[in-house]
């Protein structure tokens, strides 16, 4: 079957299969390699039973609503993530709203609570430092033993390891906001990209001879302002176009107070205005700087043009 897509757990509930439930539950930001252990292990054990593979997640971020001053930037947005789900294998994406009421739910009241809703779930799969229920008390050791009460089968996954260090949503932040492209993509197993649609212009970069397509692209968790190495890609070509791309404040033009993502082709250049493009981000060339006036800036896109030519001579 196709992915298919619930906003609650009560409306999954009345759409699922009655056949055997194989429940993957996490916040799963990014769904990294450390995510694909746990869900991955669902949909096996689906496939060999002839039951069904879904994912619970959640929305929004906890943080949100128990630190609403300084929550959890994200690596994705819901439909991003539920794409890189979809492309797991899964049967069913449940997002389940995380609110007050949801939150003051106890530890010990989670597991038979998704029961009562899901009677055909039979085995659960989270990583082995997930924590549930009010205040966060519920652990793996109190999981296994409300499965066991409820006839529900536990599966935790331990932490997978890159360099000796766990894999890690936290890590994988840490390492955009520094602008650390291959480590973030070792870690989440696929290339970070960003998604939008060009929009018009100042024609700055075509005044100076590096024409940019401006795309409109807002992410929570910001990357490292700066010059990057990228791929982009949409409906008017068949492979990826090498490209150099700019995210910041454009400090020496304009200061503005919201980044900006422009984009430089290396080669002939086919989207325009309105088109939609997804840019894979694969190394950091410089961070973001204001240059002293119009004249140094133009020199300066020339030497990025030509490291981002270099970087990938160099792959």
């Amino acid at each position: 079957m196709n992915t298919r897509f619930y906003n609650s757990v009560p409306e999954a509930a009345a759409a699922l299969p009655a056949r055997p439930l194989h429940l993957a539950i996490g916040m799963f930001d990014g769904v990294h390699l450390g995510h694909h252990a746990v869900i991955e292990a669902a949909v096996h054990s689906a496939r060999r039973s002839g039951g069904v593979a879904g994912v619970l997640t959640f929305w929004p971020h906890p943080s949100r609503l128990f630190r609403p001053e300084n929550p959890v930037r994200l690596i994705m947005t819901p439909a991003l993530k539920n794409r890189q789900l979809a492309r797991l294998g899964v049967d069913a994406v449940i997002t389940q709203p995380f609110d007050a009421n949801y939150a003051s739910i106890e530890a010990e009241e989670f597991l038979p609570r998704l029961k009562k809703l899901l009677p055909a779930l039979t085995t659960v799969y989270v990583g082995e430092n997930w924590r549930f229920g009010r205040g966060r008390r519920g652990d793996i050791a109190l999981l296994v033993a409300e499965g066991k009460k409820h006839g529900i089968a536990i599966v935790s996954a331990p932490r997978i390891n890159q360099n000796g260090e766990p894999i890690s949503s936290t890590r994988i932040r840490t390492y955009l906001e520094e602008g650390r492209m291959e480590e973030t993509n070792a870690l989440l197993g696929y290339t970070y990209f960003a998604e939008g649609v060009v929009a018009p212009g100042k024609q700055l970069g075509r005044q100076l001879g590096f024409p940019t397509l401006n795309v409109v692209w807002e992410p929570d968790l910001r990357p490292r302002f700066g010059v990057y190495a990228v791929l982009v890609s949409g409906s008017k070509t068949a492979e990826p176009l090498r490209a150099v791309a700019n995210y910041g404040l454009r400090p020496t033009v304009e200061n503005a107070t919201i980044p900006r993502l422009e984009i430089h082709v290396l080669a002939p250049c086919p989207f325009d205005a309105g088109d939609e493009l997804s840019i894979e981000w694969l190394g950091f060339l410089r961070p973001e700087k204001k240059f002293d006036g119009v004249e140094a800036l133009r020199a300066q896109i020339a030497l990025d043009r030509e490291a981002a030519l270099a970087w990938f001579a160099q792959r």
